[in-house]
């Protein structure tokens, strides 16, 4: 039996050339820390927790799972939805504010993963805005005609780096992953435009400050727990609150579109209290923006890809409909993005399909393996090159 998944129509290379979502998947661990779970921990409670933030609960890693763990399954629900083989896919971006490591990528570790042996893989790191940022630079690569296929993925193990003895960080964050395979198509669509905005000067409101080279690791920032996330949460908010709307109206006016013209608005889920400001100043109806904060927590980069999916499960984003994507996060980065959802439902999956597609990643595994055997055989026979 063949390992290689059905192939669909080959993609545009004409002149006229859109970036189209055309498989979406979201991943997060089973672990659940509720607020009353984290008033066991640290000098707080339900009530307060979800009277600031909205927050009742968060999806935690566990010892053996890893941003890759969840980037990794995102991507295999997304490449299903999609109905296409990761052999397909030209380039993998994965945003994210917890790789696996600073090097390899967490891109390549997930297209090895995958077994999608002709593409280009990167990370991209713009905190909470990773994803936005993402999706724009898939989309301008699929216009300019250097790819016909990207898988775009928001991860996140947050768990693994915030301080759970910090009352102000540990009530935020969640972990888990959202994915969007992207494609050429010749009908106008897809993704349209966005705006990237940043501001460095901000960039200490938002930190984890030890691990890189301006504060390389030592006993000294480990005993500091200067390896953790630190926030000031007054100015995070400040910033928020005067971004949000902002970015939104810049990104509507360069799409030549109105707030009115959007449907659905998909905010990064960092606090309940800055998407219903944002909404105010918006003067949209609340039933139009998704909010899934109180499942989840901030999953920074994942945020907008896991309520995308959670709405278009729930029946709140259809087909057709005009998204407005907005997040902001440390940098300070911020963006918008306009996103026309009118991929048509996905047939689901043959038996036959699932069955090759589970080939195909155990044939993927056993690949890789052998390479990793090879190279080390390589090595010892033929030493490290180095006189």
């Amino acid at each position: 039996m063949s390992t290689e998944l059905a192939v669909i129509p080959a993609p545009v290379s004409t002149a006229a050339r859109y970036a189209h979502v055309i498989g979406w998947g979201m991943h997060v661990p089973e672990k659940i820390v509720t607020n009353d779970d984290l008033s066991k921990i640290v000098d707080t409670n339900d009530e307060w927790i979800q009277a600031r933030t909205g927050i009742r609960q968060r999806h935690v890693a566990a010892d053996h799972e890893s941003t890759v763990t969840f980037a990794v399954a995102a991507a295999r629900k997304a490449l299903a939805k999609a109905n296409i083989s990761p052999a397909e896919v030209d380039l993998i971006i994965v945003g994210t504010a917890s790789p696996e490591h600073i090097f390899p990528s967490t891109a390549c570790l997930v297209q090895d993963a995958l077994g999608a042996t002709n593409a280009g893989a990167y990370d991209l790191l713009a905190a909470c805005t990773s994803f936005i940022y993402a999706l724009s630079q898939a989309s301008n690569a699929i216009k300019a005609n250097e790819v016909d296929t990207v898988l775009v993925i928001g991860a996140e193990a947050l768990s693994k780096i915030t301080d759970w003895s910090d009352r102000g960080t540990c009530i935020l964050f969640g972990d888990g992953a959202g994915a969007f395979v992207m494609q050429a198509r010749s009908e106008p669509g897809g993704f349209v435009n966005s705006i990237l905005r940043s501001d460095g000067s901000g960039g200490p409101s938002l930190v984890v400050p030890a691990g890189g080279t301006g504060m390389p690791a030592s006993t000294k920032t480990v005993m500091d727990n200067q390896h953790y996330i630190k926030m000031n949460g007054r100015e995070v908010f400040r910033f928020a609150t005067r971004v949000m709307a902002s970015a939104c109206q810049e990104a509507a006016q360069r799409a030549g579109i109105t707030i009115e013209d959007i449907d659905i608005f998909v905010p990064h889920q960092a606090n309940k209290r800055i998407i219903e400001s944002a909404t105010k100043k918006l003067k949209v109806a609340p039933e139009k923006m998704v909010v899934t904060i109180q499942d989840y927590g901030n999953t920074s980069s994942a945020s907008i890809p896991i309520a995308i999916c959670e709405a278009i499960d729930k029946g709140q984003i259809k087909q057709n409909d005009t998204l407005m994507l907005v997040a902001f996060g440390g940098g300070l980065t911020w963006g918008a993005g306009v996103l026309k959802w009118d991929v048509p439902p996905p047939a689901p999956p043959t038996r036959v399909q699932t069955a090759r597609r589970s080939l195909f990643y155990r044939y993927a595994r056993v690949k890789s393996f052998f390479r990793r055997m090879i190279r080390f055989v390589e090595s010892r026979v033929f030493g490290d090159g180095v006189n």
